[in-house]
């Protein structure tokens, strides 16, 4: 396709296998959530962040499956933003496209501090602002090539980190089995230092909120069926396929790193990963492992840097933001919509100039409550969706698990998130953002439109 006038209608090209998307989805949940951010969360909940990392998956995994029943029925551009719009109304759909746009956006810049503090494991003096700018620079300047290319690049990306996971598994238990990790590594680290809930369920509920940043980024499937090959076959495995890997990779790999370390002993700086394998002298492992955590941080902004222009990409042709965005570059890249959102992105650099230590924090913070926003739209768009359905008298080919049951679960799990960061004096702010920023969304519709009327 050649770059035409931006006032024709364009279309994605599609060119995303199933062993694309399955790793696009894998590469969007395993990134600096399981890499940086557990440090945090083993401290609030201690062994018992075992059991919360378990009722996140299954959360996330049915969230997953009900926006998997959409767009497979309609594999479009902008995925949940086109479902809110044509089953909710248009209101919906301008706040879930929009909002869904700055999570990523708030997750690149995440992404991209969490790089910075990866860099000073080899570095120290380097700032993070400068790591963040020159990996920010390179990722944009590959996503102008087309959507193949960018398939291949995250395909590889993510599979660094599985087979990262997967051997550092290995070779944990191998420490543990042997002994060669010292007397103080053992699986009864697991409840012997103030038992399985050594905070009490309290620390396990109010470390939750944290745990829940860690599987954003699984709904990338749907942001993906434009632009699949076959999306009646390749979602529904990609789908079903990466909640159970999430799962053994997360808890597997806290299982060993919390039974060679005694779990109060977990510091936060780094990536607990990389800092523990250098505490046990095996300072080459814990350098290949910083390694696969700044990849896995460049692999998660990469994904977010395609999301983000789809995403607005949708937005345009919803006609929920500017027709300037339809422009495609002749290898069918949105290259207006690229541009815009990593202006927005290059933030970060900013937000980490001015704010190095406590940068990723906040952004986190902000993260999850965008994130709430973003999966509550998708169990109650499907909500809409089934009964619109059924009125139709149809039936999808890949209907979600326990529907409306689950759906209402998923909605009363989330809204006890936003409690319990309420609760927390780190996170409370980002839920006094929440009215304001949706607030902020209407306005912004009301003026499209009241320009769409003059």
């Amino acid at each position: 396709m050649t770059a035409v006038g931006i006032t024709e209608p364009q279309e994605l090209k599609r060119g995303l296998k199933s062993r694309h998307i399955q790793l696009i989805a894998l590469g969007g949940a395993i990134g600096t959530g399981l890499f940086l951010g557990i440090a945090q969360t083993i401290k609030m909940a201690g062994p018992s962040v075992l059991l919360g990392y378990g009722i996140a998956g299954v959360i996330a995994f049915l969230i997953m499956r009900q926006l998997g029943e959409m767009v497979v029925d309609e594999p479009v551009a902008g995925s949940f933003s086109y479902f809110a719009d044509k089953y909710c109304g248009h209101l919906p759909g301008f706040l879930s496209g929009w909002n869904y746009w700055v999570l990523y956006v708030l997750v690149s810049m995440a992404e991209l501090t969490a790089v910075g503090i990866y860099v000073q494991y080899w570095w120290p003096g380097v700032p993070t602002w400068v790591s963040a700018l020159i990996f920010f620079c390179v990722i944009n300047a590959i996503s102008l090539l087309n959507v193949k290319a960018f398939g291949e690049m995250e395909f590889w990306f993510a599979l660094v980190k599985v087979v990262a996971i997967i051997g550092m598994i290995v070779f944990g238990a191998y420490l543990l089995a042997s002994g060669d990790a010292g007397p103080q590594a053992s699986v009864a680290n697991l409840w012997q230092h103030g038992g399985f809930f050594p905070n009490g369920w309290q620390g396990l509920v109010m470390a939750m909120a944290v745990i829940m940043f860690s599987f954003g980024g699984l709904e990338l499937v749907g942001i993906t069926a434009a632009e699949a090959d076959d999306p009646s076959t390749t979602i529904p495995r990609a789908t079903n396929q990466a909640i159970y890997r999430i799962l053994i990779f997360y808890i597997g790999a806290l299982g060993i790193l919390l039974s060679l370390y005694p779990w109060q002993n977990v510091v936060t700086g780094g990536s607990p990963f990389v800092l523990i394998f250098h505490a046990l002298d095996s300072n080459l492992v814990a350098t290949a492992l910083n390694v696969v955590v700044l990849t896995a941080a460049l692999s998660v902004y990469n994904s977010g840097v395609y999301c983000n222009t789809r995403m607005l990409f949708g937005l345009a042709k919803q006609g929920n933001a500017p027709r300037a965005l339809l422009h495609l570059n002749r290898r069918g890249v949105p290259l207006v919509a690229l541009g815009v959102s990593a202006l927005a992105t290059g933030a970060c650099v900013v937000v980490n100039y001015f704010m190095p230590g406590e940068a990723f924090e906040v952004l986190m913070g902000l993260v999850v409550s965008a994130l709430i926003i973003n999966w509550a739209m998708i169990s109650w768009i499907h909500l809409r969706f089934r009964a619109q359905k059924k009125i139709e008298g149809k039936t999808t080919l890949f209907q979600s698990l326990g529907y409306p049951f689950t759906n209402y679960l998923c909605l009363v799990f989330l809204a006890g998130i936003l409690v319990i960061m309420y609760l927390t004096p780190g996170l409370r702010i980002s839920v006094y953002l929440i009215p304001v920023w949706l607030a902020a969304l209407g306005v912004g519709y009301w003026i499209k439109q009241s320009k769409a009327k003059a």
